[in-house]
């Protein structure tokens, strides 16, 4: 079974690792669409720490992941899956719901994120970090 998933993975974590294994145990080829910095500041109104061609190049060095491609657009997504012949897309569990409509281009699953980390904490960790030492 071919998996696609997709995410920003700036700052890679644990977190990251986990989910990009556990998508790849679903199948036997794993494809992965990196958030373009552009994607990612029309989302949430600033640009990843990391620059798209380091967090593409740190995706593609995982042995869990055969393939990396730059998303560039959210309307796009079942156009991915179709391009990238995905039998099943897979996303955190924070997106419960918001995929269900590509069900009928291929199945759909949630995974359970890894408690008590996420990229924008540990963004708030080193601003209140480097604030205090200023």
């Amino acid at each position: 079974m071919r998996i696609i998933t997709f995410g920003t993975f700036d700052m890679f974590h644990i977190g990251h690792l986990n989910i990009l294994e556990r998508a790849k145990a679903k199948g036997h080829h794993l494809t992965v669409g990196v958030s373009a910095d552009a994607l990612n500041f029309s989302k949430k109104q600033r640009y990843p720490i990391c620059p798209e061609q380091d967090r593409m190049r740190i995706i593609k060095s995982l042995s869990c992941v055969d393939e990396v491609f730059r998303e560039d657009s959210l309307e796009l997504k079942g156009e991915y899956i179709q391009q990238y012949k995905a039998d099943c897309l897979v996303m955190g569990d924070d997106w419960v719901g918001r995929f269900d409509h590509f069900k009928e281009l291929c199945k759909v699953e949630y995974l359970e994120r890894t408690p008590g980390i996420s990229t924008t904490a540990l963004i708030e960790v080193v601003r209140s970090t480097t604030d205090t030492h200023s």
